[in-house]
């Protein structure tokens, strides 16, 4: 898994929900970690101790002056993280000797999960594969770089398409979060692809912050994620650039945006900065933690979600646990996880949403109604659910 330092994205809540229940379980565990050195090898203290740093239970710990130097170079708390990974691990080695460390900490048998797309290479497969025994699991979470490759770097993807390449030819098991998923990666797999199974992702509950701080307007909609081409936010500025020319200011609920800005979006970072309506109807935040999204969330009217495609469509989901309406693009997998809890409107249907939005922005938010007011309850997939269906296949 990757380090985070701002709020995680799904695929790093997914790691997260891994750690744990993986130090939770009776058996003997172990986690590697790939830094600019080499590897590390934690043992079952260590990994609750990453767990631990990783939720923000406990700090990164103390850091040295070289450390700190280190941090500023690079603009970010890597290299005390590195630091404190070495610190908490039982074993290191350079690439070359990832072998001999495995075979000397390891167990026969040893099942490695990786949950996470990120570093994984032919020469950490092929160590693990000394192992007597060993199986490998790689969680797929879709194959957007290879099915929308206009929504991608060319960077991103090749580098996709060697690691979905590199997983058919070298993992036992795939596991995913959809059967749309699933789909996917058997239309783009080899005769020899291993199995792929699906355990839909579980949720934990949201817990909300007061945000009365931000200042936010009475009457809001709510657009949640990274500010990339794929979540489509262009198609709501639109929406709002036409409900302006044709409704007065008072008429139209406020846009709330909240995410980090991604890549490949210099033209719509513009637009966003050169907007008249930033400030007045356009409020965008970039840094939120999860309590203040949550309690954003909370106090929404609806949250609007055009994204043009998904492999699970985490913020969705979050909204729904909160009660909050949500208008979205309509998806198939989204129909397969949300079921009949959103309004589905289709992105080339930009009236439809217009229309949606303003029925939506004259109800009360989810936080303020009483019992009964919503028509539609949303029960969402649970962990406990996902890791029985792990554990019978891994």
């Amino acid at each position: 898994m990757r380090l985070y330092w701002n709020r995680p994205t799904g695929v790093d809540r997914v790691c997260v929900a891994y750690l744990q229940a993986i130090v939770g379980a009776p058996e003997p565990c172990f986690g590697l970690a790939r830094t600019r050195f080499g590897y590390l090898l934690l043992d079952r203290v260590g990994m609750r101790a990453l767990l631990a740093r990783l939720r923000g239970d406990v700090a990164w710990g103390q850091r040295s002056v070289g450390v700190e130097m280190l941090c500023r170079i690079a603009g970010s708390m890597r290299p005390a993280a590195e630091a404190e990974l070495r610190r908490l691990c039982i074993g290191r080695a350079t690439p070359s000797f990832l072998s001999r460390m495995l075979r000397r900490h390891l167990p026969e048998a040893t099942v490695y999960v990786n949950v996470d797309h990120a570093n994984l290479g032919a020469r950490k497969l092929h160590a693990i594969r000394e192992l007597t025994g060993a199986r490998i699991t790689v969680f797929v979470h879709d194959t957007i770089p290879l099915d929308h490759p206009e929504l991608q770097t060319p960077e991103s993807r090749e580098k996709f398409a060697a690691f979905l390449r590199l997983v058919q030819s070298q993992a036992d098991l795939i596991l995913t979060n959809s059967q749309v998923s699933r789909d996917a990666i058997l239309r783009h797999g080899s005769t020899n692809a291993p199995e792929v199974v699906v355990a839909h992702l579980g949720v934990e509950t949201p817990v909300a912050s007061d945000v009365s701080d931000l200042k936010l307007p009475d009457r809001y909609v709510m657009f949640l994620g990274t500010i990339e081409p794929r979540k489509n936010l262009s198609m709501l500025l639109d929406v709002w650039d036409r409900m302006v020319e044709t409704r007065a200011e008072d008429d139209i609920p406020h846009l709330v945006i909240c995410g980090r800005r991604g890549w490949m979006v210099d033209e719509l970072t513009a637009r966003l900065d050169a907007s008249p309506l930033r400030g007045k109807l356009l409020h965008e935040f970039n840094d939120l933690d999860d309590a203040q999204i949550f309690g954003v969330l909370r106090g929404a009217r609806a949250m609007v979600y055009p994204t043009l495609v998904e492999g699970y469509g985490l913020p969705a989901v979050e909204s729904a646990m909160l009660g909050t309406p949500l208008i979205c693009n309509d998806l198939p997998v989204i129909r397969e996880i949300l079921q009949k809890y959103p309004i589905y409107a289709k992105v080339s249907d930009s009236y439809s949403w217009e229309t949606a939005i303003l029925s939506l922005a004259a109800k009360q938010p989810a936080s303020e109604r009483t019992g009964g007011q919503t028509e539609i309850r949303f029960e969402p997939p649970s962990w406990d659910a996902h890791f029985n269906t792990v554990l019978k296949v891994t």
